[in-house]
């Protein structure tokens, strides 16, 4: 149940901080309107490193549906959680989303820009003009956008929390404490040590300096998120996550005009599925090309 509550918490922190970024620069009236795109990419950077430093211990801070399903796919993470992750992932970032409605519901209610008031909620694909026939272009470039950010983004944190400085200390260390040197054992002449041995043999700085290494990883994915939203965010967004897209979109199509103001429009449905589908098709790609390549 931690497991699962990580993860609930990790997804609203991460929309509370990202799409809260995105409230304060489209939203007509909030202290951080119009300030620029970078304010989004910090704020969805922050937004990922933040659990990731939290929760990355407890549940492995996937935060999203499609890292879930890639590393289960391809043997890296047991099926049994899948279901139980990806609804906690979906709640956390429905309930993340409605903190954002609550405390920025004035600034709704003072925009009239209906575009503006759904990106606060999910992605719109910007090569969408309001025409139909502009549809079939921005489900295309869309989903382009969606797979290739997210590829990179999966690939690049695989490789981040696997890669690091210091990981091949990881089997060094599993083979001192598991594997048998005659009567005693290894691990038994590990766990017979006092502090000061260990130190004297290494012990602790080895496992000190691993579990620093993969905290700067934590922090590096945050920058690799930042980066991924100034780079590829003008198409889409990007969303490069099921749970991010779909869970704010169900609770903008929930939510009356009474909360959002008279401007809010459809929740744009016909594209809805490009956010969900192209990053669950770039998590199964990418996770499987890193363990093919690395693992």
């Amino acid at each position: 149940m931690t497991k699962y509550l990580a993860e609930f918490l990790g997804t609203a922190i991460l929309i509370i901080l990202g799409n809260g970024a995105v409230a304060n620069v489209d939203l007509k009236g909030a202290k951080g309107y119009a300030s620029g795109w970078m304010t989004i990419a910090w704020g969805y950077g922050c937004g990922v490193m933040i659990p990731a430093l939290m929760f990355g211990n407890v549940s492995g801070n996937h935060i999203n549906p499609a890292f879930t399903l890639g590393l289960a796919a391809s043997g890296l993470f047991p099926w049994a959680h899948v279901a139980q992750y990806i609804i906690a992932q979906i709640l956390g970032a429905m309930v993340g989303q409605a903190i954002i409605v609550t405390v920025y519901r004035p600034f709704y209610l003072n925009t009239t820009n209906p575009n503006h008031i759904l990106g606060t909620f999910s992605t719109i694909a910007s090569a969408d003009d309001g025409t139909k026939e502009s549809r079939r272009g921005a489900l295309i470039n869309g989903f382009l956008n969606e797979f290739f950010g997210s590829f990179v983004l999966f690939f690049g944190a695989l490789g981040l929390t696997k890669n690091f400085f210091g990981a091949e200390i990881v089997p060094a260390i599993d083979k001192l404490l598991a594997t048998g040197q005659g009567a005693g054992g290894a691990a038994k002449k590990v766990a017979e040590m006092d502090i000061t041995t260990k130190v004297q043999q290494g012990v602790i700085g080895l496992t000190a300096g691993n579990a620093g290494s993969l905290a700067v990883a934590h922090i590096a994915l945050g920058f690799l998120v930042l980066a991924l939203v100034a780079a590829l965010g003008g198409p889409t967004g990007p969303g490069l996550n099921p749970a991010r897209d779909l869970g704010p979109r169900l609770l903008h199509a929930i939510l009356p005009k009474a909360v959002l103001g008279e401007s809010k429009s459809d929740s744009k449905w016909w594209y809805a599925w490009v956010p969900v589908a192209a990053p669950i098709l770039a998590g199964l790609s990418a996770i499987a090309l890193f363990k093919i390549i690395f693992l």
